[in-house]
């Protein structure tokens, strides 16, 4: 069984009031490829996430997915719309299989909202979603390509060794193509050297193009 005060917004409250918690709340395994929630959908629980890694995305007017982040436990997703009353303004797919803790959010907001150590908290996850809005802005517009790859690199080194090349062109909102020809220069610089089964990236000369 779970133990809900492992998650951090949780890990002060006592057993009658998990008890409570669990009373308004499930947990729900997924599979990679299935869907948390879709763009537009009205939200009725609060999502933690447990296990796995879920892709938040949008879908622009002509079909294309234009990733926003990837989120990894634990870590709420989307309460924005929760807290907002709006339809989820991106869809959630999880890229491996994974675990969530759902919770009833009506129930959430009047029965525990008023723990201050709790609201604390979820302003905190608040903040951090601005931190990720204000990157993705200076992501997509004061940065260049081949410095949107290096800072991927850089902050996120074990997912560029974990995730498909056209996955994180999409997170980076440039082509396949044009990820690769950075690749390629990288590696020519010796920023990237392939060693065995293992990828090395030499984080002084990344350094370069941040």
């Amino acid at each position: 069984m779970f133990d809900l005060r492992e998650i951090y917004i949780f890990k002060h409250l006592n057993d009658e009031q998990i008890k409570r918690l669990q009373s308004i709340s499930y947990i729900k395994d997924y599979k990679k490829g299935e869907f948390l929630f879709y763009e537009g959908e009205k939200p009725k629980y609060l999502y933690i996430l447990l296990d796995g890694t879920v892709r938040v995305y949008k879908t622009d007017l002509k079909g294309n997915e234009i990733t926003l982040h990837y989120f990894h436990p634990i870590n709420m997703i989307a309460e924005v719309a929760n807290f907002e009353g709006l339809p989820y303004p991106a869809s959630a797919e999880f890229e491996t299989n994974g675990k969530v803790f759902a919770i009833d959010f009506d129930r959430f907001k009047n029965e525990f909202l008023k723990d201050p150590e709790i609201a604390f908290n979820v302003i905190k996850s608040l903040t951090f979603k601005i931190r990720i809005l204000n990157e993705i802005i200076v992501q997509n517009v004061m940065m260049d390509a081949v410095s949107r790859v290096a800072k991927f690199i850089y902050e996120h080194e074990d997912l560029f060794k974990n995730l498909k090349h056209n996955k994180i062109a999409s997170l980076l909102n440039i082509t396949p193509e044009t990820f690769s020809r950075i690749l390629k220069k990288f590696k020519e610089q010796g920023i990237i050297e392939k060693r065995e089964k293992d990828v090395f990236i030499n984080r002084e000369k990344l350094k370069r193009y941040l």
